[in-house]
């Protein structure tokens, strides 16, 4: 039997929101700034008055934009070392680690931009398919390649990365509204499964 596992990375897998972590973890002084700086803005995407790709968009540029590739992946790498196995839920590396590989391919879709989440999916053998970081000439532009990897967004991606694939079963994992198109794709979906 031919499976496929699609995972929700934020709040599903881990314990607290990447985005936050990391940006903090890049850069302190800069992050505490910036947080003071977009708190009405953050404010005005709780009471649903800003989208949320134009804020999230907003804050990691602010902290990332100009910097290069390699810094980036070079502290993405050392965020990873720092907080693996530690962030992660104990049922989630559980589950992870007796995957069989043999018939079942595993998809980490995140809305979390692929530079801070690939060396996770690589620790866990699994392909990724998340919000992109746009470089030029290998600076961070601000912005993202296409869209966030949200809601519809992420079936999208996922069928995009599928084509002609076919299998028995596909069974997603997420943990909020974010993860309902893709809950919806699924053959069998798990809600908070891992907390």
């Amino acid at each position: 039997m031919k499976k496929l596992y699609l995972f929700d990375f934020d709040g599903t897998l881990t314990y607290k929101d990447t985005m936050f972590l990391f940006l903090k973890f890049y850069n302190p002084a800069k992050y505490s700034f910036q947080f003071l700086k977009h708190v009405p803005l953050f404010v005005l995407l709780k009471v649903k008055l800003a989208s949320a790709e134009a804020v999230k968009k907003s804050f990691i540029s602010s902290i990332l934009e100009g910097e290069s590739k390699y810094q980036i992946e070079k502290k993405a790498k050392l965020f990873f070392e720092e907080n693996y196995p530690s962030l992660f839920r104990q049922n989630a590396l559980d589950f992870i680690n007796n995957i069989n590989r043999e018939s079942t391919e595993s998809y980490i879709v995140s809305a979390s931009l692929d530079i801070w989440v690939k060396p996770f999916a690589e620790k866990f053998n699994m392909k990724l398919l998340s919000t992109e970081a746009e470089f030029q000439n290998d600076i961070f532009t601000g912005r993202f390649v296409g869209k966030n990897c949200n809601k519809e967004e992420k079936v999208n991606r996922i069928k995009t990365e599928l084509r002609d694939k076919k299998y028995d079963k596909i069974i997603a994992f997420g943990d909020t509204s974010g993860d309902k198109a893709m809950f919806k794709f699924a053959n069998e979906s798990h809600y908070r499964f891992f907390h």
